[in-house]
């Protein structure tokens, strides 16, 4: 069966711009308020706890929830962004794969975070990743999402100095409120935050738990 067109395009766009990406943000620079979100969720989950982060890029993220004390390894479609992750943090394990497929087995992981990373999935194929998020948690596990929060699609053609072709997703809160309800996940907090720099649309940062535990 053919690839779909968004995957390849998504891989390929990460993949060329993997280098670049890294040399400009080497590390997690969010606004206060966003690594205030990251804080709570590895303080909900709780030290030393199995996280997995699903589009973890060149790893920034997955770093810094280590140093903030959680047992947390990371998977993203891109190998170029996957060799960056590997060489810039050897103490962590980083993989190969794509939400849209089994990410981790099931009842393994006490916390998975997705940093704008679903933002580049068609909308249509969000219930079925999501259920696959509520597999791969424990009972009582808990799940991050943040995305740019509305409803269209950017088709973008540059990225961090490179042409590229790929699309980016502004996703509804209330709309991922009721897919994430449907997967069997109960959303436990949304905040949106307006924009900040550059940004052009507010952000979002949803809380999610699966029942038990």
């Amino acid at each position: 069966m053919a690839e779909p067109r968004w995957l390849a395009e998504t891989r390929d766009t990460y993949d060329t711009v993997a280098e670049d990406y890294a040399r400009l943000l080497p590390d997690v620079a969010e606004p206060p308020l966003d690594r205030a979100v990251l804080t709570a969720f590895a303080e909900t989950v709780g030290p030393d706890r199995p996280v997995l982060e699903v589009g973890c890029g060149t790893g920034r993220v997955t770093a810094h929830l280590r140093r903030l004390g959680l047992d947390v390894a990371g998977v993203d479609l891109s190998p170029g962004m996957v060799a960056v992750a590997r060489r810039a943090h050897p103490e962590l394990r980083f993989d190969v794969g794509s939400m849209t497929e089994s990410v981790a087995t099931d009842a393994s992981l006490a916390g998975l975070v997705a940093w704008y990373s679903i933002i580049h999935l068609p909308p249509e194929l969000l219930p079925e990743v999501f259920a696959g998020f509520h597999r791969a948690l424990v009972p009582g596990g808990h799940l991050l999402l943040a995305v740019k929060a509305g409803d269209r699609v950017d088709r973008r053609a540059r990225a961090y100095g490179h042409a590229v072709a790929y699309d980016v997703h502004w996703l509804s809160p209330e709309r991922l409120t009721e897919q994430l309800t449907a997967a069997g996940l109960t959303v436990t907090a949304t905040l949106l935050r307006a924009p900040v720099g550059a940004e052009r649309q507010p952000q979002a940062f949803l809380f999610a738990r699966r029942a038990g535990g």
